[in-house]
């Protein structure tokens, strides 16, 4: 299990990346680089990639050798990841919010909860297993909840209206409709003649559902007596046409599709096709609305940051990324 890479090592990996500037000026030794006011030391880098080395030991992977481009490449990840949660933290700053001690130790008491059956102990196990101590977790807890809060403040205002709602759902009518059902049974052979032997056997009384069980190559219906609920368009072809067309209780004669041959009966009314009304899709609506709008407005800040950040950071010689334009998002 994992358990603490998902708030330390694996985040830092994730291939954040963020708008580049600046050079290797000022930056002092013992340093990688220098964001705005905030120095990232040589010491906090190598810790982060000796929390990856123990991952890629742990899970029998070879780490990439200084000089490779794997490495490089693992080297500019852990670069803009601790030059990112720079960024939040002075953003933070300039926002007011704050962390507490308290806010860090409930989440740690949830985190043990939660993957160690609040054992501390087996929590503490965890940490010198993963090559972590204590600050370093609690310092990756408070860079999360810096992302978190920053998350809330800059959607706080984000709201998703009924005529919104309402517009969407008149935009999109065809992701609503729904299509002609029909409840049949069906059984699916590899050869023609089985097939045959089979519709005879049901021509002379036999169980369709028996016979479906004990025969049918369809793993996803044989269990229940080859019973499934057969909509509109969504099968092949020669299988969708018959199944409409056939009257209530009749039974087809074997049908070839790429699948096989299929025999197949109608044991319910075709039902027409309806569209789900907006009263019930109404609050699943509003809420994919609410997190594209959020999404929006977190990225819209995060590209106004990284902005605000292009003069302001330097690299110390060998560790500026690659030239790019990907800017990267607050999560919760």
């Amino acid at each position: 299990m994992r358990k603490l890479h998902v708030i330390a090592l694996l985040v830092a990996l994730l291939g954040l990346a963020a708008a580049c500037g600046g050079g290797d000026k000022g930056v002092p030794d013992g340093a990688v680089a220098v964001v705005g006011d905030e120095e990232i030391t040589k010491a906090d880098f190598d810790a982060l990639i000796g929390r990856a080395e123990k991952a890629f030991e742990q899970q029998k992977r070879d780490f990439p050798k200084a000089g490779t481009p794997e490495y490089k490449t693992l080297q500019n990840q852990a670069v803009q990841y601790l030059v990112q949660q720079a960024k939040y933290r002075q953003a933070a700053g300039e926002l007011d919010i704050e962390v507490t001690d308290k806010e860090i130790d409930d989440r740690v008491e949830q985190v043990t909860k939660q993957y160690f059956s609040g054992s501390k102990a087996e929590y503490e196990k965890n940490l010198e297993t993963q090559g972590l101590t204590n600050e370093q977790v609690r310092k990756e807890i408070e860079n999360q909840l810096i992302s978190e809060k920053i998350y809330e403040r800059m959607t706080e205002d984000v709201k998703v209206t009924d005529a919104d709602i309402g517009k969407y759902y008149k935009d999109h009518q065809k992701d609503y409709k729904v299509p002609e059902t029909r409840e049949v049974r069906h059984i699916l052979v590899a050869k023609k003649a089985k097939a045959d032997s089979l519709r005879a056997q049901l021509a002379d009384g036999a169980n369709f559902a028996a016979l479906a069980k004990k025969n049918s190559l369809d793993t996803g219906s044989k269990a229940s007596g080859g019973k499934i609920t057969a909509r509109r368009g969504e099968t092949v072809p020669q299988f969708d046409k018959t199944a409409f067309e056939l009257k209530k209780g009749e039974i087809s004669q074997p049908i070839k599709t790429q699948f096989g041959y299929h025999i197949i009966e109608a044991i319910g009314d075709v039902k027409p096709a309806t569209t789900t009304p907006l009263k019930d899709v109404k609050e699943q609506i509003r809420q994919q609305l609410l997190q594209e709008r959020r999404q929006k407005a977190i990225a819209d800040w995060s590209t106004d940051l990284n902005k605000d950040f292009e003069d302001n950071i330097s690299y110390q010689v060998g560790y500026a990324p690659p030239e790019t334009n990907q800017t990267t998002t607050a999560s919760q």
